[in-house]
């Protein structure tokens, strides 16, 4: 009796050092196939596949394929281990190359854009420039002869100018005053696109 308390506390005491914590683990994809010289596993062992490896199927009798491998050795192999289907390693490992070529070509992409968009904002600053030299010019309204002039009207002989007193001047006035303000903010963030490439 004494002994199997003493068992008892023995085994009590090693309980929590038994106690591991829990672990994930996974059932293997990797295959390894035998290709033999005869059907039913029978004779030399010629190769070894792995898992993902292509062959060319020759014939099929009973539970075995007769195969082609890449190196032109040809044998025999269970047929419940070979799929038409891409194995997912193989299409894992595509995958994979895929999107390394997607990283290695994205800093260029991105730097192509970059130079697209700053030419895209040195034109639209040219044509903004353009209207702006226009309007400071003189606005593009027809000139407006001293004879259609009525007599009443500031633009007579030694008055002021007449389209400033015109719909049409006041429209040019705001105009010019707008791409005056829009030109140097247009300027400024394409000056900033240029220094960021």
């Amino acid at each position: 009796m004494k002994g199997a308390a003493a068992l008892s506390l023995a085994l009590l005491l090693a309980l929590p050092a038994a106690q591991v914590s829990a672990a994930t683990a996974y059932v293997s994809d990797e295959l390894v196939l035998g290709v033999y010289a005869e059907q039913n596993n029978q004779g030399e062992r010629l190769s070894t596949l792995h898992s993902g490896a292509s062959v060319e199927t020759l014939q099929v009798i009973g539970e075995f394929t007769e195969v082609r491998l890449n190196d032109g050795t040809t044998g025999w192999v269970k047929s419940a281990y070979l799929t038409t289907k891409e194995p997912a390693t193989v299409r894992v490992k595509q995958l994979e190359e895929e999107l390394d070529r997607t990283r290695a070509t994205t800093p260029a992409l991105a730097e192509a854009a970059a130079r697209s968009e700053v030419e895209q904002l040195k034109r639209e600053l040219a044509a903004k420039q353009s209207e702006l030299d226009a309007a400071r010019a003189g606005p593009a309204v027809p000139a407006v002869s001293q004879a259609s002039v009525p007599p009443s009207s500031p633009a007579a002989p030694g008055g002021a100018d007449p389209l400033s007193a015109t719909p049409g001047g006041v429209v040019a006035g705001g105009a010019m005053a707008a791409i005056s303000a829009a030109a140097p903010s247009l300027l400024a963030s394409t000056k900033n696109g240029i220094a960021a490439i």
